[in-house]
C-alpha cells in the first residue's frame, strides 16, 4: 500500500488578509497626500485673487522644517571669534527674521580633527551672532577636506514659519 500524500489546494481566503493590508496602505497614502503644503499656505493667496494683499492669517498647527537648506560660507582664521561673528551676521542678514531648526557646519582643513574643531567653534558662536535665529537650534560639526583651515560651509535648515 502506498502512503497517501495530502496535497493542499489554493484557497483565495488566504489572500484576504493581504488584500486588507494593501487597502489600508493605499488609504493611508491617500490621506497623507491630501495634506496641504505648509510653505504654500504661509505664502497665502488663493487662485483667482488679484490686487490688494490681505493680511496673512497666523499659522496654526505644528511647524515644519524646510527641506531645502540655506547654504552659506565663511572664511576667518581659527580663534578670530569677532571676525567669525561678523561674517555669520553678514551671511545670514537676508534671513534675519527666520528661526533655524538645525545647522550642519563643515570645517575645511586637511586634518579631520582641526576641521571638526573649527566647525565646533563656528557653531558655538551662532547664538552670539544672531540670538533669535539660532536659539534652540540643533548643530552638528563636520570635517570637509581642504588644503587650509579657516573656512567653513554651513547648511541652515529653517522652520517654515
Amino acid at each position: 500500500m502506498t502512503p497517501r500524500t495530502r496535497t493542499r489546494r489554493f484557497s483565495p481566503l488566504h489572500l484576504a488578509g493581504w488584500l486588507f493590508a494593501d487597502l489600508l496602505l493605499v488609504l493611508a497614502l491617500v490621506a497623507m497626500g491630501d495634506q496641504g503644503d505648509p510653505v504654500k499656505a504661509a505664502e497665502g493667496g488663493r487662485p483667482g485673487t488679484t490686487g490688494t494683499k490681505e493680511p496673512k492669517p497666523k499659522p496654526t498647527g505644528p511647524r515644519a522644517v524646510n527641506r531645502k537648506p540655506v547654504k552659506v560660507s565663511i572664511a576667518a582664521a581659527p580663534g578670530a571669534r569677532d571676525r567669525i561673528v561678523r561674517q555669520l551676521r553678514s551671511v545670514t542678514a537676508r534671513h534675519k527674521d527666520k528661526q533655524a531648526a538645525f545647522v550642519l557646519t563643515f570645517g575645511h582643513h586637511s586634518d579631520p580633527g582641526r576641521g571638526g574643531a573649527y566647525a565646533s567653534e563656528v557653531n558655538s558662536l551662532l547664538t552670539k551672532a544672531r540670538p533669535a535665529m539660532f536659539k534652540g537650534a540643533t548643530t552638528r560639526d563636520f570635517w570637509k577636506g581642504g588644503s587650509s583651515g579657516g573656512s567653513a560651509d554651513l547648511e541652515i535648515y529653517f522652520y517654515t514659519y
